[in-house]
């Protein structure tokens, strides 16, 4: 039986004296730190990460989401949105991760109340339209997000469609969209 590696990314114990009442689950993979943030703490965690000077994560990388529906391991979530974030001053890169669980059906466009979680473009303004798109494609809403409307598909599009229980071939959108000849516009 081999020991489980240790995590010695130096952000995590600023994070955990920072945060002593907050459980978080903190993971390694290929280099790569993965810090698992409860929702309801994620905006002050985030907001420590880039303004605090021992951390300095002033770069959003990315944001995108996951959606573990029937992952072979379990997960906390459904759902697991992410956040990686580069700190120039200290070359360092780390990853924010929230799970979510759905309380209705996921299958349609219906609102979910528990798939909401806060958007961080007062912290990184480049998290404008990469919360847009997780919104768009997985349902995700952000709250306080300034302008949270699609941004790949249409307006009326009934479904997000990188969620795993939408089908592969779609519900007939091809069938049915309108084809444009070059010289029709």
């Amino acid at each position: 039986m081999t020991a489980a590696p240790k995590l010695d990314h130096p952000t995590l114990p600023l994070v955990k004296e920072r945060f002593p009442e907050t459980t978080f689950l903190a993971a390694e993979f290929r280099g790569q730190t993965t810090l698992v943030v409860p929702n309801e703490t994620l905006h002050d965690v985030a907001r420590f990460l880039c303004d605090d000077s021992r951390c300095q994560y002033n770069f959003l990388a990315d944001v995108t989401a996951v959606d573990y529906l029937e992952y072979p391991a379990p997960q906390p979530g459904r759902f697991a949105v992410v956040w990686n974030l580069l700190s120039h001053a200290f070359d360092r890169r780390i990853r924010l991760k929230v799970f979510l669980s759905p309380s209705m059906d996921t299958t349609g466009i219906d609102v979910d109340p528990a798939l909401i979680v806060d958007s961080v473009t007062d912290l990184w303004a480049g998290a404008e339209w990469p919360e847009r798109e997780v919104y768009d494609m997985y349902g995700i809403r952000f709250r306080n997000h300034p302008d949270l409307r699609r941004i790949l598909m249409w307006k009326d599009y009934p479904a997000h469609p990188l969620r795993k229980d939408y089908p592969l071939r779609g519900r007939g959108e091809r069938e049915h969209y309108q084809k444009l000849a070059r010289n029709s516009v």
